[in-house]
């Protein structure tokens, strides 16, 4: 039903066929009618159904405001904008009104005015429930005018009007989100004073301008998202604001793998076919877990900070990254598949070192060889999944008898399989982890090779020097086994990190 004039639009409303209700009420009574039906409340948002999402549902139930707090990457923000879908649709509002004023109840001078003396034939206009969601990033610089709003001199000069006319303001963003959601993102960098300003509008729904008699009673949902580690280092939170928050509610990180597998298959640009010369592109599921488990073992490592968290953007990135390393062998080596390795994780550092902050012990250790000593860890924990079923002594052995291997993340899949064609066991293990039946293609059996040795590796069972310039890093003062040095003219390949299996 498109109503076009307040005549039209009070008609429906007495006759109940479109909903007249505060903006709190209207997201309750959406959600109930949601929940009714089985719909999914935030579709996206992974590994919160048991936690984060039951306390959001009761929070909107009992009409709260409230502050998701979480460290970084915990979705914050999109749960945020994902409170739109609890919307109506679109709401009817005074056309060119810049608080969004409700026609049959309007509270700014300028609408008030035009309901007296147009009636029943004042046009309606009506605003998408997308437009209805103002957020504002919380910065050290944010004035209460910007929040509130100001007195416009310029507006009083040209209409000949005293300052204190309510015709004279101009609004901030809190008035212009009037009868929608208002979201501050890092509330904590928001200046003590600033949060002041806050009080009447959470407590009492009203807001005054420039301190001026002027009351407007807005109809707004107000809702936030911070960081713990905030509270020390930038800012913090000021009490009497806390006690006016309704509902507190904490996010976490994926509780497990397969969570965090979800959430970055979901967010990260791995689908890569569509675009002109593209190659199919394959990412085996055990490197898909072990970049998983870079993040999982980030968390716990005593060198890295836990108060600043590690985000869930590290995975995501760290997978693209990935898949870019696989391409650029699969193109430089004409295959027709890229097909990632476990070698290619070790080639995305670059998006794994500015994911996270080091505590002491972790600075003088430096960020690309914390980031080694995780990925390390991480294939030595999945490796342990995937192959313990299989006999990888005479792997070993061959090792210990003195065989070397030499290879790099750029080596074709060919060479790579010809140079460990010697190898007992290995092939067959490789074809086995595979997992599919038939004849599985070249690349993939490359990198199936590829993550035994890596797996050896991780668990110190062969040894392994590379070098360390193209890894951006320092080698470790001290070293667990003595590796041997490569010949310096075989580090100068063009193509990548020349590595030796030992």
């Amino acid at each position: 039903m498109q109503l076009r004039t307040l005549g039209e639009l009070r008609r429906a409303v007495e006759a109940g066929q479109v909903p007249h209700r505060p903006v709190r009420t209207e997201v309750r009574e959406n959600l109930i009618a949601m929940l009714r039906r089985g719909d999914g409340i935030f579709p996206g948002i992974i590994g919160y159904d048991e936690t984060v999402v039951p306390q959001i549902v009761n929070a909107i139930l009992s009409r709260h405001n409230f502050i998701l707090l979480g460290l970084r990457g915990q979705a914050k923000t999109r749960i945020l904008r994902a409170l739109t879908s609890l919307l109506d649709e679109a709401i009817p509002v005074v056309p060119g009104c810049e608080i969004n004023d409700d026609p049959l109840a309007p509270i700014c001078a300028a609408c008030r005015r035009r309901v007296r003396e147009e009636g029943d034939g004042l046009p309606i206009a009506w605003r998408h429930r997308d437009q209805r969601y103002v957020e504002k990033l919380a910065t050290p610089d944010v004035t209460i005018a910007d929040m509130v709003g100001d007195i416009d001199p310029v507006k009083a000069a040209r209409g000949g009007l005293q300052l204190s006319d309510e015709l004279t303001m101009h609004f901030g963003l809190l008035p212009r989100a009037n009868r929608g959601i208002f979201a501050i993102n890092e509330l904590p960098d928001l200046a003590g004073k600033i949060q002041v300003g806050l009080f009447n509008i959470l407590q009492e729904g009203d807001v005054q301008i420039k301190g001026y008699p002027v009351r407007l009673p807005l109809d707004v949902m107000m809702v936030f998202s911070a960081n713990p580690e905030d509270y020390t280092a930038r800012g913090k939170i000021i009490t009497p604001l806390k006690d006016r928050i309704g509902s507190e509610i904490r996010t976490h990180y994926p509780a497990s793998r397969a969570l965090a597998q979800a959430i970055t298959a979901q967010e990260a640009w791995i689908e890569r076919r569509a675009e002109a010369g593209a190659l199919p592109l394959e990412v085996p599921q055990y490197v898909r877990e072990i970049v998983e488990e870079v993040a999982f073992q980030a968390r716990t490592d005593a060198k890295i900070d836990k108060r600043s968290g590690v985000s869930q953007r590290l995975p995501i990135t760290c997978l693209e990254n990935v898949a870019s390393n696989a391409e650029r062998r699969a193109l430089t080596a004409a295959e027709d598949v890229a097909v990632a390795r476990v070698t290619d994780v070790y080639a995305a550092l670059p998006s794994i070192t500015g994911k996270f902050e080091l505590e002491y012990e972790g600075e003088l250790r430096g960020a690309a060889n914390v980031a080694l000593d995780l990925i390390r860890g991480a294939v030595g924990n999945v490796f342990a999944g995937h192959a313990g079923g299989y006999d990888l002594r005479p792997i070993v052995d061959w090792f210990d008898m003195g065989g070397t291997l030499q290879a790099s993340d750029q080596t074709p899949a060919d060479d790579l399989i010809d140079q460990t064609a010697g190898i007992q066991g290995l092939h067959e293990i490789a074809r086995s982890l595979c997992g599919r039946e038939g004849i599985a293609p070249v690349p993939r059996v490359a990198s199936a090779i590829d993550f035994v040795l890596e797996g050896l590796y991780a668990q110190k069972r062969i040894a392994r020097s590379e070098d360390w310039r193209y890894q951006g890093a320092e080698p470790p003062r001290r070293a667990a086994r003595p590796e041997p040095t490569l010949d310096p003219s075989a580090l100068q390949v063009p193509g990548g990190k020349k590595k030796m299996y030992n």
